[in-house]
């Protein structure tokens, strides 16, 4: 199977009857909620939350009932992917555009399990630019504003050449390549100080399980390493 969705299944195994659930962003996220999807065919009676509308899209085309903040205290669990893990479970998201809506429904999650395949796993972050989502408005400071912190700084673009990429929320997203991240918690507070910037694809200490896909089909939760 594809450790992807290798990971996405074991992870899926955690939702019990009567969740709210968090639906994740991304390839790997794709493939749990086409696991929530057939379980709910099954029988499964869950409320969920969806960081984007792409998934939101998908969850309600295989039937899963799809509810917003207004009409729940909370989310028991979210599971979403990443683009890198390091050791201490600190976690850089936003690849596929979804790092603010991501954010928002991590932090009212009681648990956030990541799902990845082996190749996202890293002792540094820092190897995967690192998402910046900033408003339109004088976005070209703020651009100049996140290079001075040591990186480059490109606006994303739409893959078909489209012009400049725009969120679910109307904003840009700049990539920001430090190739590495010495302090992932310190880098967050400095890049949410700049006007501008809306928030980024760092999450620190907010991931509860890390579940890792391999190549050889094996599947297994990482246990947390100091750094």
């Amino acid at each position: 199977m594809e450790p992807k969705r290798a990971a996405a299944e074991k992870a899926v195994a955690y939702i019990h009857d009567g969740m709210v659930v968090g639906l994740g962003t991304g390839t790997t996220a794709y493939w749990a909620i086409q696991q929530i999807g057939k379980r709910v065919q099954e029988g499964l009676h869950i409320r969920a939350i969806a960081t984007s509308s792409h998934s939101e899209s998908l969850a309600r085309e295989l039937g899963i009932p799809i509810v917003s903040f207004s009409e729940i205290d909370g989310i028991d669990l979210t599971i979403d992917g990443a683009d890198e893990v390091d050791l201490a479970w600190n976690v850089t998201k936003g690849g596929g555009g979804a790092l603010l809506r991501e954010k928002i429904v991590a932090s009212a999650s009681k648990r956030l399990v990541i799902i990845v395949d082996e190749s996202k796993l890293a002792p540094q972050l820092g190897r995967f630019p690192l998402p910046v989502e900033i408003v339109k408005f004088g976005h070209e400071w703020t651009l100049k504003r996140l290079a001075s912190l040591g990186c480059q700084a490109t606006l994303r673009t739409f893959s078909s050449g489209d012009g400049p990429y725009i969120t679910d929320n109307g904003n840009y997203i700049a990539d920001c390549a430090f190739g590495r991240i010495t302090n992932p918690q310190i880098l967050h507070e400095q890049i949410n100080q700049i006007p501008g910037v809306v928030d980024n694809g760092l999450f620190i200490g907010m991931a509860g399980s890390v579940v890792v896909g391999y190549r050889d089909g094996s599947v297994r939760e990482l246990e947390k390493e100091s750094l």
